[in-house]
């Protein structure tokens, strides 16, 4: 005697798999969606100028870049010519360095850019670390000699604040590994 097991009713899939129908809702990628265009024709034709000035803000930041990429060149130059003649010191490596960091966060808020053109999305998680780069390249700068303390402890407070904020949105809890019953 064959017995088929009763059929369910079909349920509906819980909340967290269905689709959401906000687009400015964050999703596990932390990204926050830009609405759909309007429908109304001027809000149509501001949200099409908004992208064209996005795309001539890509334009640029390419050309940002690429300066940026000739002054690390010229600084370098620069810095080995100096007396002593094919010799850094430290101050002169921290300048290099700094020259190095303004174009990789140049570079990261072209990605930013180009990842708001081609998907309408914010990467706040790029964004946050975009901003963390940015302070690390103004601390590798700063001569702590010449320092007010309180600008020293604001500095400290940013980055922890965006260190944080980081590692919040990076945050994925653990589930429980369940164990074999015996």
């Amino acid at each position: 005697m064959d017995t088929k097991p009763p059929v369910r009713p079909s349920m509906p899939p819980p909340a967290s798999s269905r689709p959401s129908t906000n687009r400015n809702l964050r999703d596990d990628s932390h990204e926050v969606k830009v609405p759909q265009v309007p429908e109304d024709a001027m809000l149509k034709f501001l949200h099409a100028v908004i992208h064209f000035a996005v795309r001539i803000l890509a334009v640029l930041m390419v050309l940002v870049i690429l300066w940026g990429v000739a002054d690390v060149g010229y600084v370098m130059y620069q810095r080995l010519v100096a007396e002593p003649f094919m010799m850094l010191t430290v101050s002169d490596i921290l300048v290099i360095f700094g020259s190095f960091m303004a174009v990789l966060i140049a570079i990261e808020i072209f990605i930013n850019i180009t990842l708001y053109i081609k998907h309408d999305t914010l990467p706040i998680k790029m964004v946050i670390a975009t901003a963390l780069m940015a302070v690390a390249r103004k601390v590798i700068m700063l001569d702590f000699k010449d320092l007010d303390p309180a600008y020293v402890m604001a500095i400290a407070v940013v980055i922890l604040a965006l260190g944080l904020t980081y590692w919040l949105i990076s945050y994925k809890p653990q589930q429980p590994v369940k164990q074999d019953e015996r």
